[in-house]
């Protein structure tokens, strides 16, 4: 190691105002070496008039990675190391891993990092699908958690503390609760209690909190994951937060063995990271470090005032209280049943008439995400926008709901995953094992997930969810006539 580079580490790190893979690539850059190495543009001389259209010269100068200077995201000792350390101390976590491959491989690598082959894991059914991916990666076996459901908004809540109470006595010798929380809609599990739980059962928690990486800086929010004892979460710090697409953080405690989490994300991330998404995670933390108190709040104030002025639109609601439940109210959902459109085609008369794109679109609802880059001009334009939404005759939407049981999966996702399988027409797979994950997108929570036993409710709910147009993810045949099975 550096001797140098590792007295500039110690440095650094006590100064919780700065930006030390920012002001690494500054030095490389400024220091004026001639490039004999990659990327094949070298520092820009090379690029594509339109490549640079897209980054200004001075980001084609800092796009360099892998240099001694730069550090090694794998083996971090000097830049990443500090930034790393930095943002586990605002997030209050132990230690804290950036994520360039997205919050999938930060899942993944929570999950790969902590169980392993034969172990049982309780998981939500409004998992990500790169839960599902973890867990052939680890060998695991799931244990399916039934999800509570809103049938006035037609739209999942969360895990319930009663289901975790249940799972626990029924499936003692599981290793780990997975929970996502906050939801898509926003809506948190009583992540303290179930920790308390979990823990009391001498099982782990893992908590996907992709769509929480905010809640640290106000009161007002659900608490959040490592407030509430969780001992690993994953965050999208691009959701809500200010670094690039693609970049995350994985927050762990040390209640479980963080090498091993290390060399999980290793496995799981490219060796040549982009020091441009790894310095907006470093620039994301800085902000939050100087303002994000101030910058949450005021969101959530605006929150606020959006749902109010919603409220005054006729035909439209929003989705407010939770009971049992906390809400992420920056997560605005509004019900559009009262218009008598389907939330698809409300969203598309939004985007190509009105010019306004929202989250995400179901079968009643549209999802209008909320952050510090908004203000009272953005969010009165989406208010005039909503006004403008046709009214149709009175529809009745169905629920698309199912009851989901408590449940272990028939064969672990990685048994499924090397078994042979076969084609098969979807009404005739009832009794069949799951060879595939069936997701509509979005809000992408699988309703079939590999090694699950096909049931006759689930394809009547899957024929149901066909004939509101959602994208289909995971299945072979998009139509999702034919379906894979073991």
């Amino acid at each position: 190691m550096n001797s140098n580079l590792y007295a500039e580490e110690k440095f650094t790190v006590t100064k919780k105002f700065s930006v030390p893979i920012v002001a690494a690539m500054k030095k490389y850059s400024a220091d004026g070496a001639l490039a004999f190495h990659t990327p094949g543009h070298k520092q820009g001389r090379g690029a594509h008039e339109l490549l640079r259209e897209l980054l200004t010269a001075e980001g084609l100068r800092q796009e360099v990675s892998l240099m001694e200077e730069l550090d090694d995201l794998h083996e971090p000792h000097s830049c990443i190391k500090a930034a790393q350390i930095l943002a586990a101390g605002l997030w209050h976590a132990d230690e804290c891993i950036f994520m360039v491959n997205g919050t999938t491989s930060a899942v993944q690598a929570m999950i790969f990092g902590t169980l392993k082959a034969g172990d049982l894991i309780m998981i939500p059914r409004n998992a990500h699908r790169s839960v599902i991916s973890g867990l052939i990666l680890s060998g695991a076996t799931p244990i399916f958690l039934p999800v509570e459901f809103d049938e006035k908004f037609n739209l999942p809540l969360n895990v319930s503390v009663e289901t975790i109470a249940r799972a626990i006595k029924k499936f003692p010798q599981a290793k780990a609760v997975l929970l996502v929380s906050p939801n898509y809609y926003g809506v948190a599990a009583d992540v303290e209690k179930i920790s308390k739980l979990v823990h009391a059962a001498g099982m782990i928690l893992l908590v996907d909190e992709a769509h929480g990486a905010h809640l640290q800086f106000s009161d007002a929010l659900p608490k959040s994951a490592m407030d509430s004892g969780a001992d690993v979460a994953a965050q999208s710090t691009h959701k809500i937060l200010g670094s690039l697409t693609q970049t995350s953080m994985l927050m762990i405690k040390n209640s479980v063995d963080a090498e091993r989490i290390k060399l999980a994300a290793s496995l799981l991330q490219t060796t040549s990271p982009n020091q441009l998404l790894l310095a907006s995670l470093d620039i994301a933390r800085l902000q939050m470090e100087l303002d994000g108190v101030e910058k949450i709040s005021a969101t959530v104030e605006l929150s606020k005032k959006l749902r109010a002025e919603i409220k005054k639109i006729h035909g439209l609601k929003t989705f407010d209280a939770v009971k049992n439940f906390s809400l992420d109210t920056t997560k605005v959902t509004v019900n559009v049943q009262g218009l008598g459109l389907p939330g698809q085609e409300a969203e598309k008369i939004l985007r190509r008439e009105l010019k306004i794109q929202c989250e995400l679109s179901d079968a009643a609802n549209l999802l209008f995400l909320i952050t510090f880059a908004d203000d009272a001009d953005t969010i009165s334009k989406l208010v005039e926008a909503l006004k403008l939404l046709p009214h149709r005759p009175p529809k009745t939407f169905p629920i698309s709901h199912f009851p989901f049981p408590l449940t272990i999966a028939f064969l672990s996702p990685r048994e499924t995953f090397y078994s042979p399988v076969e084609v098969v027409e979807l009404k005739k797979s009832v009794g069949r094992i799951c060879a595939e994950e069936v997701t509509f997108y979005p809000p992408g929570i699988p309703l079939l997930m590999p090694g699950e036993k096909i049931s006759d409710e689930v394809v009547a709910l899957i024929e149901r969810e066909k004939k509101f147009g959602g994208r289909i993810i995971g299945a072979a045949d998009k139509t999702l006539m034919t379906i894979k099975v073991v």
